[in-house]
């Protein structure tokens, strides 16, 4: 075989290396601090309309940004539901709505899709919540992915949407009275990449 025939195919197999290493996942990790999944809820068909947020939220999403593809992963604490009523706090704990006890976590697991101008604008995934896993799919109204100032690594942030029916998850409480059951989930998320990234 020539020396330039070999020359040729280390050239293409460097190109293969160097373009697999740009196309490499970069996992971050969700930042508990500014990610806060947000829902609101009817109460008593349309008398009014509550909203609450979960207080402890952790996870983590990988990115390729050249492959235009990733995955998201999130844990979200229910004993930490916060509605700014205490008595609804204590009763959300409870089997009629989201059974802590037996159920103390919520997840959502998905693939970053419909990727436009090298940023994702949905995610295709599940969620579980309360012994049930249905797809749920998310909207991402924002994306962005910057150098964070005060930790001097990247940080990228989304807000994402959907919208859904709570007693697909079993959790039905008013359906009989009336209550409308579908939930507006609003997520804003923030994530830093990982040290060993």
């Amino acid at each position: 075989m020539s020396s330039r025939i070999l020359q040729t195919m280390f050239g293409f197999a460097c190109g293969a290396l160097a373009v697999g290493a740009l196309a490499a996942p970069v996992t971050y990790e969700i930042d508990p601090n500014h990610t806060f999944p947000s829902f609101e809820a009817d109460h008593m068909g349309g008398l009014s309309l509550w909203r609450g947020k979960i207080n402890s939220t952790t996870g983590t999403i990988t990115l390729d940004k050249e492959g235009q593809t990733g995955t998201v992963e999130v844990t979200m604490d229910m004993s930490t539901i916060d509605f700014g009523h205490q008595g609804l706090n204590d009763h959300a704990q409870t089997p009629d709505l989201f059974d802590v006890a037996q159920f103390p976590t919520a997840t959502y697991t998905g693939r970053l899709v419909d990727f436009r101008n090298g940023a994702p604008t949905a995610i295709d995934g599940t969620l579980t919540m309360k012994g049930v896993s249905k797809p749920l799919r998310l909207t991402i109204n924002s994306f962005k992915c910057q150098q964070h100032p005060m930790q001097r690594r990247e940080v990228c942030g989304a807000d994402a949407s959907a919208t859904f029916n709570r007693d697909e998850w079993n959790v039905d409480l008013g359906k009989d009275l009336g209550f409308d059951m579908a939930v507006n989930l609003r997520i804003q998320v923030e994530a830093l990449v990982a040290d060993d990234s």
